[in-house]
């Protein structure tokens, strides 16, 4: 999983860091802060939401990569609180059995709401973390 979700990480952030203007790093040298506290307490902050929307693009695609998740568990129908045996992701459930399921039956029913619950825990996510990001960020800048 790894592999496929730290490259949208890293470009997203790289994209964050880079976009905080130049202005502000040269002010904060030219004040007579180190590059280092430049880094952590101009750049970092300013590049804040976009280092957090990498992260949440980036688990939102490790959440939603049906194949990987196919893969990595095993792809064994199993229930389990064992870490180390095969289990299989929701997504993983869709993708191996929708191609084998009666067309509007109840096990076609049951991987369409499986489809909708997997939808509402990633919007839920999203804008848990678009609000709580938003307020922190409000008070930061109001400096409250």
């Amino acid at each position: 999983m790894a592999l496929a979700v730290i490259p949208i990480v890293f470009t997203v952030t790289e994209d964050a860091l880079s976009a905080v203007p130049r202005s502000m790093k040269e002010a904060s040298i030219a004040l007579g802060a180190s590059r280092w506290q430049t880094a952590w307490r101009v750049v970092l902050p300013a590049a804040t939401p976009g280092v957090f929307a990498a992260l949440i693009l980036g688990f939102g695609r490790a959440f939603g990569e049906t194949m990987i998740a196919l893969m990595a568990t095993g792809n064994a129908a199993l229930t389990s609180i064992d870490l180390f045996e095969s289990v299989r992701t929701m997504s993983a459930t869709i993708g191996a059995e929708m191609a084998e399921v009666e067309f509007h039956g109840v096990h076609y029913g049951v991987l369409f709401l499986i489809g909708a619950v997997l939808f509402v825990v990633t919007f839920t996510l999203n804008a848990l973390a678009e609000f709580y990001v938003r307020k922190r960020l409000i008070k930061k800048f109001q400096g409250n």
